[in-house]
């Protein structure tokens, strides 16, 4: 009996890959999951684990349409509550917080729409100009330059030349600190670097990374990496079908788990290899930087070149 729902659901995760029967697949999955696993033996409880995790890789890499992700969350939640590992636990209510953003994020999208066309965005000013667009967001440096100004006016007194008595002030005072406090890991380093240090790397070329290849994971290329490979970024092992894209060190992940390390990292999360980006000034720093590395790495043959002559 078990070997038969065991090969059951091998043909549902087969069917999971295929756009059109996704939701009934996970539909089954579900019935036979609420049905079967309280009573189940822990080898065929790990196939019904194994199958759910299946479903949210696939939903992560290849859709975003709200009803395969509400199907997803329905089947979440119904393991979440069976499961009985701390592990397993943990990794579906991941699974589960992650369906409930998407979804949410498809809403607001769907709502900022409607808002649109209804004509009642609200209207900001800009560098002189009154747009309809989202506020952008300052960048990091200018926060920082705020907090530290503000920081140094309290440290300075100029807060205490008001009236004691404004409860304001003080909750402004208390709210200014907090966010200094939370960024010190970013401001410190800043603050106590006397030399040029390097520059973060600014996001990926996105024509390079559009050019990237992908690849669908075969059962030759499995055999070629092991039986535990897995997605790097998301930890997730690698099935049949799986789409992967290849960098140029040849290590491949998950398109949609790729990009968004490329714009925070720009750079293979195994190896660190870089790659091209938009920013010339990055690019040009990066040159001299490969320069002067040859020059010291001149410099220090020649001493010791010298200092084997005078052995």
């Amino acid at each position: 009996m078990e070997e038969e729902l065991k090969q059951k659901i091998q043909e549902l995760q087969k069917q999971l890959g295929k756009k059109q029967m996704f939701e009934e697949a996970v539909s089954s999955i579900r019935s036979l999951l609420l049905q079967y696993y309280p009573s189940a033996s822990p080898s065929l409880r790990n196939s019904f684990y194994l199958v759910v995790c299946r479903v949210a890789t696939i939903l992560k890499t290849r859709y975003t349409m709200p009803g395969f992700w509400n199907a997803g969350l329905g089947l979440f939640i119904e393991a979440e509550h069976l499961v009985s590992g701390s592990a397993e636990k943990k990794h579906l209510q991941s699974c589960i917080t992650q369906a409930r953003e998407q979804l949410a994020e498809v809403q607001n999208e769907s709502q900022n729409t409607t808002s649109t066309e209804n004509g009642s965005t609200r209207r900001f000013l800009f560098e002189g100009h009154l747009t309809v667009d989202p506020e952008p967001e300052q960048p990091a440096w200018l926060e920082q330059s705020h907090l530290l100004t503000a920081a140094a006016a309290l440290l300075g007194g100029e807060s205490s030349q008001g009236d004691p008595s404004n409860v304001n002030d003080t909750e402004g005072a208390r709210n200014i600190l907090e966010q200094l406090v939370a960024r010190l890991d970013n401001i410190i380093p800043e603050i106590l670097d006397d030399g040029p240090s390097a520059p973060r790397p600014p996001p990926a070329s996105k024509q390079v990374v559009a050019n990237l290849p992908v690849n669908t994971v075969t059962d030759e290329l499995l055999t070629q990496l092991g039986a535990d490979a897995e997605c790097a970024i998301c930890r997730e092992e690698l099935v049949v079908d799986d789409k992967m894209q290849e960098l140029p060190c040849k290590h491949m992940f998950h398109p949609p788990c790729l990009k968004p390390w490329l714009d925070e990292h720009n750079s293979c999360p195994i190896c660190r290899h870089e790659l091209l980006t938009d920013d010339h000034h990055y690019e040009s720093w990066k040159e001299r930087e490969k320069e002067a590395e040859e020059d010291r790495k001149g410099a220090a043959n020649a001493v010791r070149e010298g200092e084997y002559m005078y052995v």
